[in-house]
């Protein structure tokens, strides 16, 4: 997507150990238009698959999720990272590393709001090393219900995420892609 990847060029910067700063329009200060159109565009890519539901992690994929069920007329779900005590239940759980906060992150989605059977969408702003979408995935195994695609706003290729989660066999679509050369980004 052409303003995304003017953006990425623009405004994020490597600041090494693969981590891109972003958040001046991504997630800390939120481009919201530019947002609307990155859901817009990943709408059209997953329109065709009919997800009944989207799924994120909490805190930054969030934004490009909603933005993606406004287009896709669907609910949107996002994964805790604490379980609030309005949380009824035992909720579906999974655990992953987090690369940008560097510790365990333990994920919690309720049992009334994800069902067997659904048709699940996994949107995100980053696919770095696939871990987050494993363990998204694996509450959506836990529910019974099913995943039909990944969608992020940008693809780290060098860290190999979409190698690791091709054994799920779903479409994963990027907005834009990020390699490293001698300490800069290559945006695509």
């Amino acid at each position: 997507m052409k303003d995304l990847v003017r953006r990425l060029r623009a405004d994020s910067r490597y600041l090494g150990n693969g981590i891109i700063k972003v958040d001046g329009f991504i997630n800390h200060q939120v481009d919201s238009a530019l947002m609307y159109k990155c859901g817009f565009e990943l709408s059209k890519l997953f329109d065709r698959y009919k997800p009944d539901i989207i799924l994120t992690a909490e805190t930054s994929g969030i934004l490009s999720a909603l933005t993606t069920s406004l287009a896709l007329s669907c609910p949107m779900i996002y994964a805790r990272k604490k379980k609030p005590i309005t949380m009824a239940g035992d909720p579906y759980v999974a655990k992953t590393l987090s690369h940008t906060k560097g510790e365990e992150v333990t994920f919690n989605i309720s049992r009334e709001f994800l069902k067997s059977k659904q048709r699940v969408l996994i949107i995100d702003d980053f696919l770095a090393r696939g871990l987050t979408m494993l363990a998204l995935n694996d509450i959506i195994q836990q529910a019974g219900a099913q995943l039909i695609g990944i969608g992020v706003l940008v693809e780290k290729n060098y860290e190999g995420g979409r190698e690791l989660l091709s054994s799920l066999r779903v479409p994963i679509k990027s907005l834009a892609k990020i390699d490293i050369n001698n300490n800069q980004l290559v945006i695509k």
